[in-house]
């Protein structure tokens, strides 16, 4: 969270005006806003802002919504730890919020190579911008098999699996969602963390494909543990590149902070 004083330029952000605030738990809730903001690309990010007092407080966040949606739509975790997220959970209907004009980041279509299969790794709200890019269906062509994995802690934060089930029958047979629980056993969802469901082979298994460097791209967003953890196996279990400078890496990822 970055905090400045009213010295700032306005003209970087537009006000928006807030639609719908769905509380999904305890912690996560969806902010629905309308504002007029810079075209973006499906997987990117803006921030949101708020006053406090002298102060302007400000955050990223990734759109779930795909670009041609007249909503913009952010999956945010109430931390209540910091101030922003906590004032964001509580705004109603008709209240007004700064969005950024300008979006950010390069999780997107645009940085993934030729290649046959893509995986997208997520962890919590995290799915956000790949909700984006799947809705938004540019550039999926491209792939003989799209994975989505969305990784939890417990089954009743699976709140979008309703959305990516659609996104999934819709594709005619060319997305595959895999659900994961980390910290309760729950039937029809992967068991455990994305990196030991790799090393252990559980997550090649239940979607029946190898994660192969000749024929993979592995997109990653989420915290950053498990972004360290998965890039370590994949890169020595699997041969999968972070790096190349022949244009040809097999991995990109975001973290969420």
């Amino acid at each position: 969270m970055k905090i400045i004083s009213k010295e700032v330029d306005m003209k970087k952000w537009s006000i928006g005006k807030v639609i719908e605030n769905r509380s999904w738990n305890n912690l996560l809730f969806s902010l629905k806003i309308r504002a007029n903001i810079d075209a973006f690309t499906a997987g990117q990010f803006t921030k949101l802002a708020l006053f406090f007092g002298k102060n302007f407080i400000q955050k990223p966040y990734s759109y779930v919504n795909p670009p041609a949606s007249k909503d913009l739509e952010f999956y945010i975790v109430n931390t209540k730890s910091t101030g922003l997220s906590a004032k964001l959970s509580n705004l109603k209907d008709g209240d007004l919020i700064y969005v950024e004009k300008r979006s950010m980041g390069n999780l997107t279509l645009k940085e993934v190579p030729e290649c046959k299969i893509l995986w997208m790794l997520s962890t919590g709200t995290a799915v956000g911008p790949f909700l984006s890019i799947l809705q938004s269906t540019i550039g999926l062509e491209r792939f003989k098999k799209i994975i989505l994995v969305h990784s939890v802690r417990y089954e009743e934060d699976l709140n979008y699996l309703s959305l990516m089930r659609n996104l999934e029958k819709r594709s005619a047979g060319r997305l595959m969602v895999r659900t994961v629980v980390s910290r309760e056993k729950v039937k029809h969802s992967l068991y455990g963390r994305i990196p030991y469901l790799i090393k252990n082979g559980n997550l090649e298994d239940s979607t029946e494909t190898k994660i192969h460097q000749k024929d993979s791209h592995i997109m990653i967003c989420g915290n950053p543990e498990m972004i360290r953890d998965t890039i370590e196996i994949l890169e020595k279990e699997k041969g999968i590149k972070r790096y190349s400078t022949d244009k040809k890496r097999n991995i990109t990822f975001e973290r969420y902070w």
